[in-house]
């Protein structure tokens, strides 16, 4: 039986599907019906098209009815809807975002898109809303008030400002045998062991590991690390007390820079973290000479992220200590074995932000000077 709506194509309109086709910068709907189009014309029969282009015969039967309606744009391209009416004016949408953005119900953790769709309701704003629209008009103004992040925030002051540029100031000098700059920092870690046999990887299969597991213990990492050279080491200790740290010290001068006129060390604001713990461990005069080699800077309260050796550790968590380890001798030798390959490669850490960046990019937080605290001595 022949077909209803027949496809005859003239040569320009051969061309202008080819060429379509072969730009492909339309859509994928109307490159298929293009297709259809140029085999419906050389003859082919629906179903023949269908199966070869992997659509619905249905698919095929409309298009040849809107090209025999409405020629080949009718054919290639869906009309325009028009827009649909907004749900919320510009008000109504602002009040739903504030009310987003402030204190959820008493006796609720967050807002939920029910939540603010009855308070709309309730207070008039609107006759009728769908938790739908209230998801779409959030999204579209980039709000989750569900979503809450745990933040550190520091107390920008005259002394976090002094230590910062001190920090940098530091960072920017040229390497110096003698007097070379080491970033120093702990972490604990956690020994944990399988207690069934993981599954190895396969084809189309990941590892698979028990959830269940046993732990071992806690341990120390103390790290030293020489961001200029691509240095670092990484030590195990059972703890972190204050003659940990003092062994530590006396390390770095003795073993790992003895030829150094002094250590320029950057610390945190651990509790741990002072030399006089080396009068606690160390005869007077054995402290006393470790500590005229060292020469501290401390990173602002609350803000380790100027300790180059942080980014060092957070390196190793992921290359190497992601993972179930299960005791200490394991762990120093894997750990060795990372450190050995990096300080072969000398990575380091290629840190760009400046004294002037601080002062260009942090300048609303540094602390407002006022010429009247400013006082005139006269002679």
């Amino acid at each position: 039986m022949a077909k209803k709506y027949t496809v005859n194509l003239s040569n320009e309109e051969v061309e202008k599907l080819q060429s379509l086709i072969k730009k492909g910068e339309a859509k994928a709907r109307s490159i298929t019906r293009a297709h259809i189009l140029l085999m419906a014309s050389e003859g082919e029969i629906d179903t023949t098209i269908a199966e070869r282009l992997r659509v619905h015969i249905s698919t095929v039967e409309r298009t040849r009815a809107k090209y025999a309606q409405g020629r080949i744009e009718q054919a290639l391209f869906d009309r325009q809807h028009p827009p649909k009416p907004r749900k919320l004016d510009g008000e109504q949408e602002a009040f739903l975002v504030a009310t987003a953005c402030s204190a959820p119900p008493d006796g609720r953790t967050c807002w939920t898109m029910q939540l603010l769709a009855d308070r709309l309701v309730t207070i008039g704003i609107i006759d009728l809303i769908s938790d739908e629209t209230i998801r779409r008009t959030l999204k579209k103004n980039e709000i989750k008030p569900w979503l809450k992040e745990q933040w550190c925030i520091p107390k920008v002051d005259a002394e976090y400002v002094l230590r910062m540029e001190n920090l940098l100031d530091l960072y920017s000098q040229p390497y110096d045998p003698k007097r070379p700059v080491v970033c120093f920092d702990e972490r604990p870690y956690q020994l944990l062991e399988d207690v069934r046999e993981p599954l190895p990887t396969q084809p189309k299969q990941p590892e698979r590991y028990d959830y269940e597991y046993q732990r071992n213990g806690n341990v120390n990492l103390f790290a030293c690390f020489q961001p200029l050279i691509g240095w670092r080491h990484i030590e195990v200790t059972e703890q972190r007390t204050k003659a940990d740290f003092a062994l530590q010290m006396k390390n770095l001068v003795d073993i790992y820079f003895p030829d150094a006129e002094v250590i320029r060390l950057v610390l945190d604001n651990l509790n741990t973290h002072n030399l006089a713990a080396l009068y606690e461990v160390f005869q007077p005069q054995e402290a006393r000479r470790i500590v005229e080699k060292l020469e501290l800077h401390y990173t602002p309260k609350h803000a380790s992220w100027l300790n180059q050796v942080e980014i060092e550790l957070s390196v190793l968590s992921r290359q190497c200590l992601e993972r179930r380890i299960s005791d200490r001798t394991i762990l120093e030798f894997e750990i060795a074995a990372w450190e050995k390959q990096r300080n072969q490669e000398k990575a380091s850490v290629n840190w760009c932000f400046k004294t002037t960046d601080a002062r260009r990019k942090m300048g609303r937080l540094y602390p407002s000077f006022s010429p009247s605290k400013v006082g005139v001595v006269d002679y």
